[in-house]
């Protein structure tokens, strides 16, 4: 059926249209409530057409991921490795923040996909072309992890969780309560979080500044990347060390 009952022209469906639009509705409805029936619905279409474009719902999200990479940065030409990675960490870090069903997709997928493996190797490339060994570089993506993508797994991080309904504000006198009750079950995490300033007076580290300690932790990795990268650091090294 090429044409609507009003008569007017359909755009015409291709791959590019259809990953578009789910983008889309993810970031209206939630990864967990797309579906290629809900999909067909947004494009006005059957559901059997969209199966010319992806072949099932994992084809759809690793396209999706694909969209969402092609939004982040490329490396900026001519900086330091240093600088390159960061500058694209944080590129990365935009990009999953204007998609917050961007982490649960990357992280569901079971095999990577051209693009995934094209935006790895441009990883690698950076710290290769800044010098390091393939060994350092090996090790250094291993610790960077997640943050290549923009996210890291937080102490009390539930982001990668299905979201839930969020529980009722407490009453002052609840908060002075629970603070009290913390403060004698857990002296030492109320002393650690009440360190540092949060956005909401929280001690359960639900009020940190999220931007600040991804970038504080990202600065301190590649401080550490760039000390080892100087001494010339080998993990053959260390084993025969640890074994000698």
């Amino acid at each position: 059926m090429s044409q609507k009952t009003d008569g007017r022209s359909r755009v015409r469906l291709n791959r590019s249209r259809v990953l578009e639009t789910a983008v889309a509705l993810a970031d209206t409805l939630g990864i967990d409530a797309l579906s290629m029936r809900r999909l067909a619905q947004e494009l006005d279409v059957v559901p059997m057409a969209l199966y010319k474009h992806v072949a099932d719902k994992e084809d759809l999200l690793d396209g999706m991921v694909e969209v969402l990479i092609r939004e982040i940065d490329p490396p900026a030409p001519g900086a330091d490795w240093r600088n390159a990675i960061r500058l694209r960490v944080l590129s990365a870090r935009q990009a999953l923040q204007r998609h917050p069903w961007a982490r649960q997709a990357i992280e569901s997928r079971a095999r990577p996909t051209p693009a995934v493996l094209e935006y790895q190797d441009s990883f690698a490339g950076i710290f290769l072309a800044g010098g390091f060994t393939p060994d350092l570089a090996h090790h250094v993506m291993h610790a960077l992890g997640g943050r290549m993508w923009g996210f890291t797994q937080e102490l009390f991080d539930g982001s990668a969780a299905p979201a839930a309904e969020a529980p009722p504000p407490l009453t002052p006198e609840a908060q002075a309560a629970m603070f009290a009750q913390m403060q004698e079950l857990y002296p030492n995490i109320v002393t650690v979080a009440t360190a540092a300033q949060h956005d909401d007076g929280s001690v359960v580290g639900h009020g940190c500044d999220d931007q600040f300690e991804f970038e504080f932790a990202l600065d301190l990795l590649l401080d550490g990347f760039e000390r080892l990268h100087r001494q010339g650091w080998s993990s053959a090294q260390v084993r025969k060390q640890a074994a000698g």
